[in-house]
């Protein structure tokens, strides 16, 4: 079941952040690499290796076009996904995540692929109530956590716990599929989406932190071990890619020690947090915008997990690269004015 140079390569999301390191990995290592394009989304961090990619107009809620694009014998990237805790994108995450991850794994089946990756997350492993703990001493999660309905868990934890269940589906009915479970991915990307608006809201020189705990993995270890895993034999398995668990307001010490900018420097305990963010609902919806602050994000915010990533270490040849590398390598990237952020 090895992958070899001759295997091609069919991605969703390919234009998004983490689709896009995977894509740019398996052009640079001589696959032949296709994906899914909206022509009024563009082609995002791809633009210029866009010509070097088969492009399928349609997305995972299309399934003709995953049909024509998802060829016998390839190896199937899913990375596809809405990352949300507006209540607003709830059916939507429930479209895309569950429903679209459905279809390529009913595609996949159908036509006979090598093997799948799914990019989950670590929200989809579930948190339970913790019990007691601190930032000292947080609830430590690894893979053989079982989900549990908690309001711990978001309206997107949910939706891609789901969307794990259609992969265990389609592996119960015959697919070679491997899933891997990123935490808080950092990297060079676009500064005002997903997990990357912690960059923007130091750079920004932001006052407030969150006195919870953050972890955190660079999006090139997630490309690494994803790529590695589907060109090895396992299969029916899935690893949390974690590289460290720090407190929110020391990563964000080292984010704007590399930029140059001033750290922030006043707590939010969890009770105000839990106070603000109703206050913030309802500014959002008198002015029509998103939420700065919703119930789901105050929770993380004050969350106190450790996920064990070092799984992946015991099955592939695979090391997580250091905090400060990343971060170096964010703020090495970050020549653009802060309008064009």
């Amino acid at each position: 079941m090895t992958s070899s140079l001759h295997n091609p390569v069919f991605i969703t999301g390919a234009t998004g952040f983490i689709g896009s390191h995977i894509a740019r990995h398996y052009l640079t290592n001589g696959h032949s690499v296709m994906g899914l394009f909206r022509p009024q989304n563009g082609y995002g961090m791809l633009a210029d290796v866009a010509d070097q990619i088969t492009w399928f107009e349609g997305d995972v809620l299309d399934i003709p076009s995953l049909e024509i694009a998802i060829q016998p014998d390839a190896d199937v990237i899913h990375a596809a996904a809405v990352v949300s805790f507006v209540p607003k994108d709830r059916d939507r995450m429930e479209q895309i995540n569950v429903e679209g991850t459905a279809n390529v794994v009913n595609v996949c089946l159908k036509t006979g692929v090598r093997k799948l990756g799914f990019v989950s997350s670590v929200a989809a492993i579930g948190r339970p109530l913790a019990k007691s703990g601190d930032i000292t001493s947080p609830l430590p999660i690894d893979e053989s956590q079982k989900w549990v309905d908690s309001p711990n868990n978001s309206a997107y934890a949910k939706s891609k716990y789901r969307a794990e269940l259609e992969v265990w589906r389609g592996i119960a009915e015959g697919l070679n599929a491997v899933m891997v479970n990123p935490s808080v991915v950092l990297g060079v990307g676009d500064w005002s989406r997903s997990s990357l608006q912690l960059i923007k809201y130091v750079y920004d020189e932001r006052p407030f932190y969150p006195a919870g705990l953050v972890n955190y993995v660079d999006v090139l270890d997630v490309t690494n071990a994803l790529v590695e895993l589907m060109q090895s034999d396992i299969t029916a398995e899935r690893f949390i890619l974690n590289g460290g668990t720090i407190p929110y307001r020391s990563l964000l010490e080292q984010i704007a020690a590399v930029l140059g900018k001033r750290p922030p420097s006043m707590r939010i305990p969890p009770v105000l947090t839990r106070l603000l963010w109703p206050i913030e609902a309802v500014r959002a919806w008198l002015l029509d915008k998103s939420p700065l602050i919703t119930r789901e994000t105050a929770r993380s915010a004050s969350s106190l997990y450790a996920y064990n990533g070092r799984k992946i270490e015991q099955v592939i040849d695979f090391q997580y690269r250091p905090l400060s590398d990343t971060l170096q390598r964010v703020a090495d990237a970050l020549k653009r004015p802060p309008d064009e952020l």
